[in-house]
């Protein structure tokens, strides 16, 4: 069937128009063909209506947050380093660890931390109270220690998984197995996008390599693709190969987009495949992305006192100018917005020490994030945005003995902060024992966490699902509980 072939429909009965439609894909791609069959030939007007992350969903009940800038820190910050001070560890630092503790744990490296039987290991990093919350913070995040009383601190984080990939898989989709859709994968799928010119979930990373995992931490799974994260790039070219060839004319490319669309809606009649649908959508939010991305990305515009807030350097990638981007994506009404910064890992080896290279890569993000959070309260943004800060695991109370000290994974563990998008300013939820091995009082599983977030959002955890091979999947699987502590 060809184009003239769907052309000749027009002037069938209503019955038989009903009968042919039943055939089709049922949904936005149904309506972007029977637009066609309409006379609309536009191919933004019928991408656009393909298009299914596009556009609002209802929600479950009212949203607190509408946007979600989630700062993932790859690696596993030590918390005992950062935010979780324990004087008792430091008074026990050097001795050997209760055997108790030590019962039925896993680590990622067990020789070092069962065979050679690492000793307690306090921080050597200066903690002080700060804002009206008297927070702990450590030297390490100066910036961040003026902006406590914007954040909500939960020390009580805890997750299944103790190796880097799996962590992270599971940090971000649940589950620890591939193919589930990633968070922003869910929001997306659940209340859509407000961006038309941009895609609704957008991924920014800086570091000196990616995380690992890489494309499956902001894969859409089983969902359509059209909800999966977009790589951007900060810098340069934003998306690689979007750009038209010099050689090609917008009038051939629009012609070259015409005769895909064209070929693309041909073969959705003919097959149903909901995925032609997402392919239509992506031809034509490529071809507006050509003007939004790099548009996005110019920030000639900003002013130099938000340059110098964010402590960006011109024309230098950074984690900083990503975070700068990201409130720039959420005022274009980007959903979900990813920031990947690489490496948090501390067990001691070259590049991972507590001492120097923990240093570095804190004074890589610290006053990036409290920028954001400053300037998106700024600008009135910070009240239906929610900002969230951690990695995949924690680092555990012993230390590891490599070329240098370090720490090995925990997963019974660690700290997250958050702010705005409903959640309370100057609040700690959660608390560890002394040593900081594990939760003495309201444990925050990463279920938990999701559980909230999706709340903050307006959606049921446990409505929000999708049905795949004969059975219900969601981004809690069956656990998890909000965290009402959390909530404002």
């Amino acid at each position: 069937m060809n184009i003239d072939d769907l052309a000749q429909l027009e002037p069938l009965k209503f019955e038989t128009r009903r009968h042919f439609f039943s055939k089709c894909a049922i949904g936005l791609g149904g309506i972007a063909l029977s637009s066609l069959l309409r006379g609309g030939s536009e191919l933004s007007a019928a991408a656009a209506e393909s298009s299914a992350a596009s556009g609002l969903k209802r929600t479950h009940h009212r949203a607190r947050a509408k946007n979600v800038i989630h700062l993932f820190m790859a690696g596993g910050p030590s918390q005992l380093e950062l935010w979780d001070y324990k004087p008792k560890l430091v008074e026990y630092s050097g001795q050997p660890i209760p055997e108790s503790m030590l019962k039925g744990k896993r680590f990622a490296f067990m020789d070092s931390s069962f065979k050679n039987r690492s000793t307690l290991l306090g921080t050597r990093r200066r903690f002080d109270r700060h804002g009206q919350s008297g927070a702990w913070v450590s030297e390490l995040f100066p910036h961040m220690a003026a902006r406590v009383d914007d954040i909500t601190l939960v020390k009580s984080c805890a997750t299944n998984l103790f190796n880097h990939a799996p962590a992270k898989l599971f940090m971000n989709t649940g589950s620890g197995q591939f193919g589930r859709p990633s968070m922003g994968s869910w929001v997306t799928y659940g209340i859509g996008s407000e961006s038309r010119d941009l895609p609704g979930f957008v991924v920014l990373q800086s570091g000196p390599r990616g995380p690992r995992g890489g494309a499956v931490n902001w894969a859409s799974g089983f969902l359509p693709t059209t909800y999966q994260g977009v790589p951007l790039r900060s810098t340069g070219e934003p998306i690689l190969n979007l750009s038209t060839p010099g050689e090609v004319s917008e009038t051939r490319q629009r012609r070259t987009i015409e005769a895909v669309r064209q070929l693309n809606l041909a073969r959705l009649v003919e097959t149903g495949d909901p995925e032609i649908s997402t392919r239509i959508a992506a031809y034509e939010m490529a071809y507006r992305m050509q003007s939004s991305a790099p548009e996005l990305i110019d920030i000639s515009g900003e002013s130099k006192a938000t340059l110098g807030l964010y402590g960006i350097e011109d024309g230098k990638p950074s984690f900083a100018r990503n975070c700068l981007l990201a409130r720039r994506l959420v005022e274009r009404g980007v959903r979900f917005v990813q920031l990947y910064h690489t490496n948090w890992d501390s067990h001691g080896g070259p590049g991972e020490t507590l001492e120097t290279d923990l240093e570095k890569v804190c004074h890589d993000v610290d006053q990036g994030c409290a920028a954001l959070v400053q300037d998106l309260k700024a600008r009135g943004l910070l009240d239906d945005t929610l900002v969230m800060w951690g990695g995949e695991f924690g680092r555990t109370p012993m230390g590891e003995s490599r070329e240098k000290t370090g720490r090995n994974h925990h997963v019974d563990a660690f700290t997250m902060w958050f702010a705005g998008g409903g959640v309370k300013s100057g609040a700690i939820v959660g608390e560890t024992d002394e040593l900081g091995f594990g939760a003495v009082n309201d444990r925050a599983h990463v279920h938990d966490l999701h559980a909230t977030i999706l709340h903050l959002l307006g959606l049921d955890h446990t409505k929000l699902t999708f049905r795949f091979q004969g059975r219900d999947f969601r981004l809690t699987d069956v656990e998890g509980d909000v965290i009402l502590k959390m909530l404002a």
